[in-house]
Formats: C-alpha cells, sequence, structure tokens
C-alpha cells in the first residue's frame, strides 16, 4: 500500500471514529434529557436541562463539521497523481511533508511524520496550485516544494 493510501485510510478512519463519538454522545444527552423527570427540584431542574440543551447544541456544530470533513474525503481520488497541490496531494517540502484533505495535524505513518492539513488551512492555502520547485513564505520561513505526488 502506498504512502498516500495510508494517510487517506488514516483520515477515514480518523473522521469514521469522530463522528461515532458524536453520535454516541448525542444519543447519551437524548436519554438524559428524556429522563431528567419533573419531580427534580424546580430550578436544578431547569439548570440540567439547559445544560443538555447547550451539550445538544455542541453536539450538533461538531457533527456538521465532521460531515464536511467527510465530504472532504469522498472528494480524494487517491490513484491520482498531481504535478501541482490540490486535493489530495502528498506535498514534500524542505521542511515538512503535507497531505492536503481534512484537519487533522501531524501523523506518524511508517516512522515518517505527515501533517494532515486541510486545503483552507493558512499553510494549505499556499500550497494550493504550487507546483515542484516553487516557494512559499510562511512563518517567516521560505518553503521550497521538493515533490508533489
Amino acid at each position: 500500500m502506498n504512502i498516500k493510501q495510508k494517510l487517506y485510510n488514516h483520515c477515514q478512519e480518523f473522521v469514521s471514529n469522530k463522528l461515532q463519538l458524536i453520535e454516541k454522545t448525542i444519543k447519551s444527552n437524548k436519554e438524559a434529557l428524556n429522563s431528567e423527570t419533573k419531580s427534580s427540584a424546580g430550578d436544578k431542574h431547569e439548570t440540567g436541562r439547559a445544560m443538555l440543551q447547550l451539550e445538544m447544541e455542541k453536539a450538533g456544530q461538531q457533527l456538521k463539521v465532521v460531515q464536511q470533513m467527510q465530504e472532504q474525503i469522498s472528494r480524494i481520488d487517491v490513484n491520482s497523481k498531481n504535478s501541482i497541490g490540490c486535493l489530495g496531494s502528498l506535498i514534500t517540502t524542505n521542511s515538512h511533508n503535507y497531505y492536503l484533505a481534512v484537519s487533522i495535524g501531524k501523523v506518524a505513518i511508517d516512522s515518517e511524520d505527515y501533517f494532515v492539513i486541510s486545503s483552507s488551512s493558512p499553510i494549505g492555502k499556499l500550497l494550493l496550485g504550487k507546483k515542484k520547485g516553487e516557494h512559499i513564505a510562511f512563518n517567516n520561513s521560505k518553503i521550497t516544494i521538493e515533490n508533489i505526488a
């Protein structure tokens, strides 16, 4: 299995795990909300319900973000050969290796570090459309693109 496939699989697994966790949280909060009874003391009961509502809203927002990540991953063709930086590109620079997909951060695969980043992240935006041999300036550093796969 090539490195792009391994990175892609890691992204899918990451998003899948995140989705399961959020869905479990939503289910748990719904059950807690439904089990809250009016026999509880007035203010305490209302505060508990309000806190659960806030948790539900937070989980709903997280769910939207993860669904967007899933959609982004589904648009990646791991078999494509890229000569310019685009979604699904593995970009090797003089400082780091980047995989343009979704925002996960630093990942170690086969004893090598890769930064799995979104194309809408600050450095992701700079890498989009770039070719081998071109340079970008990021965090007061000049970064040279050595290879794009």
